[in-house]
């Protein structure tokens, strides 16, 4: 979830006063002239990473992380307005599997309203999405493996990226994105469905509908949520309300639904201060808004819910001023009761 910065002024590390000045005599010669006190930052760790005579296996890592998440940044930056959906699921998969055809169509759907599609870019699943979307609306994010390339759909497009580590590939698939479908598949699916969980259970990531795609009569998922509930919510290894992130259904136009609608009246949140502040096509009325307050009482460190205008730092960033704001004291903690509270945002007439 997005988080206001501190002061960062004085935040450039323990560089000495010489490298500081040369840093600066830097960023004026390149002319850089935005985000200054960020740029001046990160060559400073470069300095003190030279000072440490570190290993050059080492640095190759930095080099390659850091050119990979320059070519992503560049590629999803032209879209950056545009709500994006990530589907996930087996390379496995062939065309004639019912799971192909469900991400197919609900690539289509949610491409429909709107939406992209971003897919790890690989067969299976992620050319289903690749073909459900059309190459207007859709995204890739290959990761370099020696036997797998990009899907015919997205591989002389411009809207690709290819990387060469797994969590660098996440955090794009992740961060560029508003929703996620997630269908069967192996050990890197299931890596990245508890990633994205932990994600939401924790804070660290944007509020998202995660909708996890069953075939008719197959119930993988629905086998899944069992062991999630025996033996994760049963020790008291997650709450029980974490069963809130995330929702199953076989049925395409259901999971469309859940995607869609989850920004029907929800638009995004940010923190200001110790106040989330949620931010809303439609304003709760005061009865509505005292409801809420009794209703989710339980996930509020203190007050209650309570409509608010653009706070200062929302103004001095011009961040989506016309909106409608509700603010509230969130404990942090509860993010699946939070997840409810946006559905029930999203009810409201």
């Amino acid at each position: 979830m997005e988080e206001i910065p501190g002061n960062p002024e004085n935040q450039i590390g323990e560089e000495s006063d010489e490298d500081g000045y040369l840093v600066e005599q830097f960023l004026d010669t390149a002319g850089v002239e935005h985000h200054r006190t960020l740029f001046a930052s990160m060559f400073s760790t470069v300095l003190e990473l030279a000072a440490e005579e570190p290993d050059a296996g080492n640095l190759k890592i930095i080099r390659a992380v850091l050119e990979e998440m320059a070519d992503a940044f560049r590629m999803f930056r032209p879209y950056r307005e545009r709500r994006k959906v990530t589907i996930f699921g087996s390379a496995r998969v062939a065309p004639d599997n019912p799971s192909y055809s469900q991400a197919r169509d609900l690539a289509a759907a949610v491409a429909r309203a709107g939406f992209m599609v971003v897919t790890g870019a690989g067969p299976g699943i992620m050319a289903a999405g690749m073909e459900g979307a059309g190459i207007d609306n859709a995204i890739g994010v290959l990761i370099r493996l020696p036997f797998e390339s990009a899907n015919r759909f997205i591989a002389s497009d411009p809207k690709l990226v290819e990387m060469r580590y797994f969590f660098t590939r996440k955090l794009m698939l992740m961060k560029e994105s508003h929703g996620f479908a997630v269908l069967p598949g192996g050990f890197g699916t299931m890596d990245e469905t508890f990633e994205l969980l932990t994600l939401l259970q924790t804070g660290k990531a944007q509020p998202a509908p995660i909708v996890l795609v069953d075939v008719p009569g197959d119930g993988y998922w629905e086998r899944w949520t069992s062991f999630v509930i025996t033996e994760l919510v049963a020790r008291g290894l997650v709450l029980p309300e974490d069963r809130m992130l995330f929702t199953i259904t076989d049925d395409v136009n259901t999971a469309a639904d859940a995607i869609i609608g989850f920004y029907s009246n929800y638009h995004s949140c940010r923190w200001v201060g110790d106040l989330l502040v949620i931010r809303l096509q439609r304003a709760p009325t005061a009865t509505q808004l005292k409801d809420l307050s009794a209703e989710y009482a339980g996930l509020l460190s203190g007050g209650s819910i309570r409509s608010v205008g653009p706070l200062p730092p929302e103004r001095a960033g011009a961040d989506h001023l016309d909106l409608a704001r509700i603010a509230l004291r969130f404990d942090k903690k509860h993010y699946g009761r939070l997840r409810e509270l946006i559905d029930a945002l999203n009810r409201l007439p």
